[in-house]
């Protein structure tokens, strides 16, 4: 079919698809391309042709047949493919984007459509991910070289862009001015008010011009669908002439085959366009409520962070008045303690001054004093030598009396930090992943907190005892609500463990059960325990932290299941912990409480016992931290009843039914129940100045004390703990960030290898523990790190040649 008849049938309405300037000079709108309507780069199939032809160019389009050719294909890291021009994917493809020093530029898939450029890692990932944007309707374009460019909005976002070759960073070049342009048409001509823009006011500009830009397409869709039936119509005719025409059989059954083609594509066309006019139907109805809800999350967010910030100022201005106004000595009682907290109610308000000084508003950049970090008063370790490491003396002690361990560690630092500078940014992101000074922290890992639960392992000595499963089981459940006991004053967070660190805890001799922790998983965070006692238990565990800062307050969820087998009975017990809530992060005091319910299950029995962590209230009459549970039978009938407080003492009461007014079983009368009281545990006071020693027990305060012949990756030879441990925390916080780059590194290298064998198609072993065997639990059927023993026979021979460089 001739060029000029298809122009004559057009008229106006294609030469809008067309591009600019006529006679196909320009870059193809419709084809996208970068260069001539006749030979861009990704011109297009049919309807980059079609457009040529209607714009007077003399390519393909000039032929009906070659309409419905193949679109050339582009250079290499050119555009790699196109759009509809203007709206749409005007140009898309590969460029070079400057990222840091350390990586310079980096492959990057570039998309310009409805005058925004966005960027995202590969193809792929425009259906989930958009790496960023900029709107070119504000932005400078500019060339440095035959291949750079560099596209800035005026300081906020600047991309740093190189194309493979002169000729593709023109094309681009060409194309961002062209949607530039446009774009800055476009935006004037929706500015009917003529005030400044606003956030919003953008946001509703580039929605209309979307809108805008969709009708407009919608509309050449149109002219191209008459186009194509009217030409389908007419090649129909042509095919039934030749169907006349005395021609072999063969060739009517091809012509008959062409005819049918014909035919679906022009039904295929048609609910194209009646797809195409629906969406933009849909797009304009719930426009206006997008808008609406998208501009209400932005009011509230910055309604938020105002709103915080400014609660964080009153605060720090109430405590410096307060502080200027009232000269305290030092050892005045306090009265922020429990009434019922009989180890701490003598404490003095300058604990508590400790506690808040952590959110006392301080310049952003975190000092201390020279002399403060070498510093030591009167109630550390007398007749020790400045001159002495606190490890020195520990370890001498050591060597004297091996069984002898140590009841105090050095007073925390008075150190002063603006919380507000760090925490603000970190609304919505897990713990682990938020970089944190040590001053935060208490000097203990997570690998030490988790062999805290063994506290009270005598709970689990007497349960080893029992010959009734379900008083078994109240033991069980006691020492359950135990492990929460010294998290009451516990604030400060632990350090997070590095890939491969371990902890042991050998108490053979004193308790009869020695204890390994790993950390088998950096992200997420998990680690992996195993305790054996010689009086009859194992216990096992591996716990998932997971944590979100809401802003008031932070939500700790530890995932996975707790395991605790009875040697002598083969009575096999699991349960979940509940979640942990810290609260007051920004203004006011921290405190924390636990909530939630846990199930304990007798695997062997069917025995369950279900506890109850009640969540405080204001309102509540009932008495704090409260922790109530039933134990029952596989058919459901309760035998115990528990009820205690998690941070104070549990007790059991048994469970007598009697007989009804209406003939039914009934629980036993509260003046019977008590007869029946048995304490089933109750918390050990704290040591004397916990509160100046981050609120340990004596068994925390043991648990960093050296000790000679553990795996070089123990907890306790972890620098930065040590030396916050010693007080030295600006080194300590220097120390820190040094290991965790050495784990980066050593993470991207593992990264790097498994990439290499994938493109060799060689095997290759991911990450696995040390001490602990990832495998499928056969009670819980979940996929979990159980011991695999080897540790403690490594320890006897000294050989740790198997153990990684962490430290």
């Amino acid at each position: 079919m001739a060029a000029t008849e298809l122009r004559g049938v057009v008229g106006p309405g294609p030469a809008a698809i067309a591009a600019p300037g006529g006679g196909g000079t320009g870059p193809p709108v419709v084809g996208g391309g970068g260069g001539r309507g006749d030979s861009g780069p990704g011109s297009g199939a049919a309807l980059g042709t079609v457009a040529s032809a209607a714009a007077g160019g003399p390519g393909p389009g000039a032929g009906g047949v070659a309409a419905a050719g193949p679109a050339p294909a582009p250079p290499a890291g050119g555009s790699g493919g196109s759009g509809a021009g203007g709206s749409g994917s005007a140009r898309e493809g590969w460029l070079f984007k400057w990222t840091n020093y350390i990586k310079g530029y980096q492959r990057r898939w570039f998309v310009l459509s409805n005058g925004l450029l966005s960027y995202y890692r590969s193809k792929a990932e425009m259906r989930h991910t958009c790496r960023g944007t900029i709107n070119l309707a504000t932005a400078n374009i500019t060339v440095e070289d035959s291949c750079n460019f560099i596209i800035s909005n005026g300081g906020a976002q600047t991309y740093h862009l190189k194309a493979s070759s002169e000729v593709e960073r023109q094309r681009w070049v060409t194309a961002l001015e062209l949607a530039k342009a446009k774009a800055v048409k476009m935006l004037a001509e929706s500015d009917e008010s003529g005030d400044e823009e606003s956030v919003s006011q953008t946001d509703k500009t580039e929605l209309q011009n979307t809108l805008r830009t969709l009708s407009s397409k919608v509309e050449d869709l149109s002219t191209c669908n008459d186009l194509i039936a009217k030409h389908g119509t007419a090649l129909q005719r042509s095919l039934s002439e030749l169907e006349a025409l005395r021609l072999p059989a063969e060739s009517n059954e091809k012509i008959k085959q062409v005819n049918e083609r014909a035919t679906l594509f022009r039904i295929t066309s048609n609910a194209m366009i009646n797809a195409c006019r629906d969406f933009l139907m849909l797009a304009q109805t719930h426009s206006k409520k997008w808008q609406k809800s998208l501009q209400y999350e932005r009011d509230q967010r910055i309604r938020l962070e105002e709103t915080l910030e400014q609660l964080a100022k009153q605060h720090n201005h109430l405590e410096r008045a307060f502080r200027g106004a009232t000269v305290l000595p030092a050892n005045t009682p306090g009265t922020a303690g429990s009434g019922k907290d009989q180890c701490c109610s003598g404490k003095g308000d300058m604990s508590d001054e400790d506690d808040e000084n952590e959110f006392f508003d301080a310049p952003e950049i975190i000092t201390m004093p020279e002399n403060l970090g070498h510093k030591r008063t009167g109630s550390n370790i007398s007749g020790a030598s400045s001159d002495i490491s606190l490890d020195e003396q520990y370890k001498h002690q050591l060597e004297e009396t091996k069984k002898e361990k140590r009841t105090r560690i050095p007073y925390k630092p008075n150190y002063s930090l603006n919380l507000w500078s760090i925490m603000k940014n970190c609304i919505g992101k897990e713990l682990s992943k938020i970089p944190m000074p040590v001053n935060f922290n208490e000097p203990l890992s997570m690998l030490q907190r988790l062999t805290e639960d063994l506290e009270y392992h005598e709970l689990l000595d007497r349960a080893a005892k029992c010959e009734n499963s379900l008083e078994q089981l109240c033991y069980v459940a006691a020492f359950t609500v135990s492990s929460y006991s010294t998290t009451v004053f516990r604030t400060s967070k632990p350090f997070n463990p590095l890939l491969g660190e371990t902890f042991e805890l050998d108490r053979l001799e004193e308790n009869g059960y020695r204890s390994l922790c790993e950390q088998v998983s950096h992200h997420p965070p998990a680690a992996a325990h195993h305790a054996e006692s010689k009086n009859g238990w194992t216990l096992r565990q591996e716990i998932k932290i997971t944590s979100k800062f809401r802003g008031k307050y932070l939500s700790i969820m530890p995932l996975g299941s707790i395991h605790c087998i009875f040697h002598a009975t083969g009575h096999h017990y699991t349960w979940k912990k509940v979640t942990t809530t810290v609260h007051n992060i920004i203004v006011g005091k921290l405190w924390i409480d636990q909530s939630g319910e846990i199930d304990i299950v007798n695997h062997k029995t069917g025995d369950k016992c279900n506890l109850k962590f009640v969540p405080y209230s204001y309102f509540s009459r009932d008495v704090a931290r409260k922790v109530t549970g039933e134990v029952t039978d596989p058919s459901g009938k309760v035998h115990f009843a528990l009820l205690g407080t998690w941070d104070e003492k549990m007790d059991c009461f048994k469970v007598q039914p009697v007989v009804g007014e209406n003939g039914g079983d009934a629980r036993q009368r509260g003046h019977e129940a008590e007869e029946s009281r048995v304490m089933l545990w109750k918390r050990n006071p704290l040591p004397k100045n916990a509160e100046n020693m981050y609120y340990f027990s004596e068994l925390a305060l043991t648990l960093n004390a050296w000790e000679s012949g553990t795996a070089p990756t123990d907890s306790r030879l972890r620098p930065d703990q040590r030396l916050m441990e010693n007080g030295r925390w600006d080194e300590a916080n220097a120390e820190k960030q040094r290991l965790e780059e050495k784990q980066r590194l050593s993470r991207k290298k593992r990264e790097a290898e498994a990439v290499k064998a994938t493109e060799d198609g060689t095997p290759y072993d991911p990450y696995k523990a040390l001490w602990f065997e990832r495998k499928k639990d056969p009670v819980t059927k979940e996929l979990t790190h159980i011991y695999r023993g080897g540790y403690w026979e490594c320890k006897e021979k000294q050989d740790w040649t198997a153990c990684p460089d962490i430290f």
